[in-house]
Parts: C-alpha cells; structure tokens; sequence
C-alpha cells in the first residue's frame, strides 16, 4: 500500500488518526518514522495555515504524501485564545496539565453560559512535490468545565463539555463516539472523498 506520513511525532494523534483513516487504502505512518523529517516552526496566523506549513515541509522532505493536522481550541470569553497557540498556551514545553491549570484560571469566576469554546481542526494533503492537494476543517462546539474529569483523551478534553448536553467531559466520552463528534472527526471525514480520490483501490 503507498504510505501516507502523518506530520507529527505525537503517538495519541498518530493512533488516532490510524482509527479514523482505517478505509483508506494507505500505511499511515508517524513523522517519528523519518530522522529527515523537520518540525517546522507555526508560524501561521490560523489552524489550516499551520496545518500547509507542516504537510509541505514534511512531504517535501520524506518524498511522500504527507497529511497534516492543525488543532486547538478557541474560548469565547478569551477572546478566542489560546487558538493557534493551544500547545503552547502555558509556556515552552508545557502540558495538558499546565494548559488545564491556565485555562481554568483565566476562567475563574466566569459562569457556565459564557464558557461557550470550540475545538478546531485543520487538515491538509501535500504531494511530494510540496503542492497542497487536499484541505478540510472540522469544528467541535462546547464550553469550558470548572474542573477536569475523565481520564480519556488528551489535551484540554478533561475541561471540554460538548455541545448540547454539557453533562460529560471529551475525555468521559467512549472513543468511538468522541471520534464520531470531534473536530478531529469531522474535518476527517470531509477530507475522506479527496483521500479516496488520491488513493484508489486499484493502487494495492
């Protein structure tokens, strides 16, 4: 089957993503599995600007198709931060903990109804050439917990309550349905048609 690199390092998205991609007829693999493969810098000013930057640079460098996701999460109440600066809201080299910690402290004090958040994703498709061939974006509604709970997901799901219910965290949700509701998700299956489109049964 022709390989498919997956721009990131990160085993959770690389995992993931081998889930939701499953139909496809490609290897999807970790940028992890090429030492040339670069970390670019993100310096985009919005998620699907990151995501080309990261799908051009590693197709380019491995000489492969390379899928790229850009993701985080918008807070109303925040004036849309931590958005494209989500992984590094708390600081270089911070984490899911030190993220959780910040947001609910720049929350504090702010009720439920105005907690209203989003996750977004961003996916995009470089040829080995560098040429984008494929872009989608997903969006997942919901608002900010006071508190974290479930031990599921990454990130900020712990403190992420969707959209309409509010009555679990992302990280409570079972897998399958997290998968099924998620920015990550979505953006997913409306990028599924141009992946078929590159990658067609009769290529096995």
């Amino acid at each position: 089957m022709p390989l498919l690199v997956l721009a990131t390092r990160n085993a959770h998205k690389v995992a993931e993503m081998q889930t939701m991609l499953a139909g496809v007829p490609v290897t999807l693999v970790g940028a992890g599995d090429f030492p040339n493969a670069p970390e670019p810098e993100e310096t985009g000013a919005t998620f699907a600007e990151n995501a080309r930057i990261k799908a051009v640079a590693v197709a380019r460098a491995t000489g492969e198709y390379a899928l790229a996701d850009d993701s985080g999460i918008c807070i109303d109440a925040l004036g849309g931060r931590p958005g494209v600066f989500s992984a590094r809201w708390a600081g270089a080299g911070s984490g899911a903990n030190e993220w959780i910690a910040k947001t609910l402290a720049e929350l504090n004090g702010v009720p439920d109804e105005k907690r209203t958040a989003r996750y977004v994703a961003a996916l995009a498709v470089a040829a080995p050439n560098g040429a984008i061939v494929a872009e989608s974006e997903g969006v997942f509604e919901g608002r900010i917990a006071l508190a974290p709970r479930g031990a599921g997901g990454f990130g900020y799901d712990p403190i992420f309550l969707p959209a309409p219910e509010f009555d679990r965290t992302a990280a409570e949700m079972p897998p399958d349905e997290k998968h099924e509701r998620s920015h990550r998700g979505v953006a997913v299956r409306r990028i599924l048609p141009a992946l078929h489109t590159l990658f067609p049964r009769d290529t096995l």
